[in-house]
């Protein structure tokens, strides 16, 4: 679009991190007319914590099309992490892909095959200013060391709207749309008034300094290694090789534990790293920076993520505890939907105000879905000795019972992420992967004095009816190329089904049979056409969907005892197993070698 004013653009985005360089870079790759302008108050490059990825992440890189500069950075791939976390001190691995199935490859490589399924560990000053710098290149206009001294704010028809920005340097830049990606400084939540809900049992601390020549806890094939988490009585550590001979180290700790302590947080932090016996290992031949930072690290959800000319994307709109390492994701996503969301409002095919709600719930779901999940995960760890009345507090908040069943039933309460229509998630993590993590760190009984676990539906009926009573049809959204595709589905109040990809082949399945034993003989029958490396992933996505909408009552089920059972269990899903599975996993495939500890 052709500039009348030099300091007026069509996209205006506040913060040139990830969230920022995303949404400039997809804005300009499918609409390459819009004059869009990044406004960043540092100088790239810059050190930032947050370093560890999700593979969502790496589908964004590609198709934002720089995912080929990150892989030749060298950055070290994360194939998974390694915690001690729950009930005792054991460790155990949280995989992206079973480590005896990784292959060797030489780097760089590329976007393909187990790569698709894996994320990056990044040194956030190298890795920022390469999304910077490629948002540059597409054209978007990148003003560094360029601060916001003012959001100027007007009522507009539909509520509070940004009519501009004062600069620091005295100028006024405005917009049509504006995005605000600066991180926890919220510029325009702030500005605008938006309320943002941070729960109390989870306003934390971030102490954190840089390591040179860390030893590496597991290097897994050529550049592979898992990031460690380490809990101690009052906090966790987080350990991630960011590169050859960088790492960042880090201690996570409730603010009101430091307060009663008195303790001054680098001493802490010093304090945990020589307790920390696996951290301290590592870290035997080490140089640390000797810079030790601090920063409030606050769980929360802004009340409303969009408006009339405005977005918030990233930790504006909301951030999850690092233990769950979704803030990049969260970021990366959020910036993606809100460039989608212009483009189409630039369209002007589809409905303004359904494209702005969809906008504000998809991403406060996905955000909320994560709180949720920490909140969880800090309950549920009995590691945490001085902070068991912080962790007590935490469950009682949340009306949360620690038993897998129960904490199923409230994990589920926020709903399931439907927007992928080939598969149901909980937030970032599949169905199975959420499961485990409650029968982990659970140590109630069942009937028969075995380990309780959460169960899959499936396993309790044999007959399968499609219920579809009571539903209306409306829309999700799709994002691809450029373009939010309108999907059909069915609405039963907040609950979702889409008719597309893997609901729908169950969908039409459902409506010819209802015999379970059928249904999944199907199911493999139209996995084993897909090449061997994929059949598995396939296959959880087909029976972890059936289990949603078991679980969501799309589906009826009755037990006929005339007919067989089905019968399915989390054994086959190795994405979280002890480190103790993992090392005979490893022996029984022959692939030892493919691993080399230093623990």
């Amino acid at each position: 679009m052709i500039r009348s004013n030099e300091n007026h653009y069509d996209v205006v985005i506040v913060g040139g991190g990830p969230a920022g360089s995303t949404a400039s870079t997809l804005l300009k790759k499918y609409a390459p007319e819009l004059s869009v302008l990044v406004l960043e108050k540092m100088k790239f490059p810059r050190d930032h914590i947050g370093e560890s990825q999700l593979p969502s992440i790496s589908k964004i890189l590609a198709e934002m099309g720089c995912w080929d500069k990150i892989e030749e950075a060298g950055f070290p791939i994360k194939i998974g992490a390694s915690y001690t976390w729950g009930r005792n001190q054991d460790k155990w691995d949280f995989d992206f892909v079973p480590v005896e199935r990784f292959v060797e490859e030489a780097r760089p490589a590329k976007f393909q095959g187990q790569r698709t399924l894996t994320a990056f560990q990044v040194d956030r000053a190298q890795y920022d200013d390469i999304l910077l710098r490629h948002a540059e290149s597409f054209g978007a206009e990148v003003r560094e060391e360029t601060g916001v001294a003012k959001v100027l704010v007007e009522e507009g028809e539909q509520g509070k709207r940004i009519a501009g920005f004062e600069l620091d340097n005295g100028q006024t830049v405005t917009g049509r749309y504006y995005i605000d990606g600066s991180g926890n400084v919220g510029l325009l939540r702030r500005a605008l008034g938006v309320e943002s809900e941070a729960p109390k049992e989870l306003r934390n601390l971030a102490v954190w300094d840089y390591w040179e020549n860390a030893d590496w806890a597991v290097e897994i094939g050529v550049g592979g290694t898992r990031v460690q988490v380490r809990s101690l009585s009052y906090g966790w550590i987080w350990f991630i090789p960011m590169g050859p001979t960088r790492t960042s180290v880090g201690l996570i700790c409730p603010t009101e534990y430091i307060k009663q302590t008195g303790e001054k947080p680098a001493d802490l932090y010093h304090k945990a790293l020589r307790e920390q016996e696996d951290i301290s290992k590592l870290l035997k031949n080490a140089t640390p920076r000797g810079e030790v930072e601090s920063c409030r690290d606050w769980s929360h959800l802004a009340d409303q993520l969009c408006g009339e000319n405005w977005f918030l994307c990233g930790e504006s709109a909301g951030f999850a505890d690092p233990i769950l390492a979704a803030g990049m994701a969260l970021a990366h996503n959020s910036a993606r939907e809100a460039a989608y969301t212009i483009l189409e409002l630039e369209r002007g095919e589809i409905d303004r105000d359904w494209l702005l709600e969809r906008y504000d719930e998809r991403n406060r779901t996905n955000i909320g879905q994560h709180i949720r999940f920490a909140q969880y995960w800090y309950a549920a760890n009995g590691c945490f000795r001085d902070l068991q009345d912080n962790c007590v507090a935490i469950a009682k908040e949340a009306g949360l019972e620690l038993k897998p069943k129960d904490a199923w039933r409230w994990l589920s309460q926020g709903g399931f992420t439907t927007e992928s229509v080939n598969q149901a998630l909980f937030g970032s993590f599949d169905i199975a992967s959420a499961k485990q993590v409650l029968e982990l760190f659970s140590d109630s009984k069942d009937a028969n004095g075995g380990k309780e676990d959460v169960g899959w539906k499936l396993n309790h009926y044999n007959v399968l009816t499609l219920n579809l009573e009571g539903a209306k049809k409306g829309w999700i959204g799709q994002l691809q190329d450029g373009k939010i595709k309108r999907v059909l589905c069915y609405l039963r109040g907040e609950l979702k089904l889409p008719r597309a990809g893997v609901y729908l082949d169950l969908i039409n399945l459902l409506q010819k049979v209802d015999d379970a034993a059928t249904i999944v003989q199907f199911i493999q029958q139209k996995v084993a056409k897909h090449p061997p490396q994929t059949r598995g992933v396939i296959l959880t996505s087909y029976v972890q969907t059936l289990d949603v909408m078991i679980e969501q009552g799309w589906v009826k089920g009755k037990l006929d005892p005339k007919r067989p059972r089905v019968t399915l269990s989390n054994d086959g899903n190795h994405h979280i197993r002890t480190s103790a599975e993992t090392d005979r996993a490893l022996a029984d495939s022959g692939r030892e070698g493919i691993v080399r500890s230093n623990l």
